[in-house]
């Protein structure tokens, strides 16, 4: 299955960082997010990429045409440096199409600027690009293809630490609790999409609220609730817990090296 990923945003929340990279570039270690995203699809067979660029999508063409796989990979140098043999490899049976979609596009219609990239594909994925997980993603499509429906997202109990707040027609306050603790479920953006998700966009719709709610209306979008590991990288606090999670080795996004 081809896999969609949205790294157009602005990524305002981590402007400490997004004002000079997009947030897909972001880096987890020597790592950009994007790859460590990329590197979990391929993991389960998925290594044909589409990637929906927007700000700065050109630091994001730069990154990949210049790749280095030594940062990564075990490598063997000689000859005084003017040789190179890599011991593994990341990216060498990867594709990756770049596809500049709009500065300002919308999730939906970012998704429409690439449908001519998805000819021919019965299924694909989508992703935002911007949290990862240990989800077992060969389970996930499974329950995709079992429910035949249109769409399928991926569902997660978020880790904020906001209070969920109860109140009566009286304003009075019935119950509180944090929203982690609660029945409180949020989409975290692992998506599967049949083809007809496109006759669900109309032109300025964002994915996830009109057509979301049309696929609703037909009872064609289903859930895959996952109770483990999953991580946003929507602010600096998300950065820096990252980053402690990456240097004391505590990685359970990296499927891969299990």
């Amino acid at each position: 299955m081809k896999v969609v990923l949205f790294c157009g945003g602005l990524g305002t929340r981590l402007r400490e960082h997004s004002d000079t990279i997009p947030k897909p570039l972001v880096n987890i270690g020597v790592r950009p997010i994007v790859w460590h995203l990329m590197r979990y699809y391929a993991h389960f067979g998925h290594k044909d990429f589409i990637l929906c660029l927007g700000y700065r999508g050109d630091l994001i063409r730069e990154y990949f045409r210049n790749y280095d796989e030594t940062l990564s990979n075990d490598f063997v140098l000689s000859e005084g440096g003017r040789k190179v043999e890599l011991l593994s490899s990341d990216v060498q049976d990867w594709r990756i199409t770049f596809v500049d979609t709009g500065l300002h596009s919308n999730l939906g219609q970012r998704l429409l600027r690439v449908r001519k990239y998805l000819e021919g594909e019965e299924e694909f994925m989508a992703n935002y690009a911007d949290g990862l997980t240990d989800m077992p993603l060969d389970k996930h499509i499974d329950l995709f293809r079992r429910k035949k429906v249109i769409a399928s997202i991926m569902a997660v109990r978020t880790s904020q630490s906001f209070h969920c707040v109860h109140f009566d027609d009286q304003s009075v306050v019935t119950s509180m609790g944090r929203i982690a603790e609660s029945e409180f479920w949020i989409n975290a953006g692992f998506m599967c999409l049949r083809k007809e998700i496109f006759d669900y966009i109309e032109e300025g719709d964002e994915l996830v609220e009109k057509p979301f709610d049309r696929l609703i209306a037909k009872r064609q979008l289903v859930v895959n609730r996952y109770p483990g590991f999953w991580q946003q990288m929507d602010t600096l606090r998300d950065k820096i817990q990252y980053d402690r999670m990456e240097g004391r080795g505590d990685c359970p996004w990296m499927v891969w090296k299990k």
